[in-house]
């Protein structure tokens, strides 16, 4: 593959990151994938300034990676919950990633969390595996390859 033959503009990575991103979008994201559904909890465990906060749960919602779901405890005016959807689910593997880089190159001696299977309680990690579940050990044993609307008139 040529450096000339790839239109970078319509790049799957750098469109993800102009959604999920930001520092704070991320912390977003794992605080959900931990089961915080409510915006003072985001705020106590992350002490993102309020506006930010609240800046990168409306930029989820309106990506669809999270929805506002409404709830109110007895006798308190209705507010609103930030639920997971299948789009937000879907990026769980992107943040075990980081995840596991993170344990590897910047962790002490120990991970600060560990993820296990629920049912059996087995480690979890990520691997790549190909379509005929070939595992994929390094970067060296993939080759990139256009896709015809992707690729650029030379």
């Amino acid at each position: 593959m040529t450096d000339a033959s790839w239109d970078r503009s319509r790049c799957s990575v750098a469109g993800t990151l102009a959604v999920v991103g930001e520092k704070w979008s991320l912390l977003v994201l794992r605080e959900a994938f931990l089961g915080v559904r409510r915006f003072a909890d985001f705020q106590r465990q992350l002490g993102a300034p309020k506006a930010v906060l609240t800046d990168r749960l409306g930029t989820l919602v309106e990506q669809g990676i999270l929805r506002r779901v409404p709830y109110q405890a007895a006798g308190e005016r209705q507010r609103h919950e930030y639920r997971l959807t299948t789009k937000g689910l879907d990026l769980y593997p992107t943040l075990v990633a980081l995840m596991q880089w993170g344990d590897k190159y910047l962790a002490d001696d120990v991970a600060p969390l560990a993820l296990e299977h629920r049912d059996c309680g087995s480690p979890v990690h990520l691997g790549l595996v190909c379509d005929d579940g070939h595992e994929l050990t390094s970067a060296r044993e993939v080759r990139p390859v256009p896709q015809a609307a992707a690729v650029t008139a030379s």
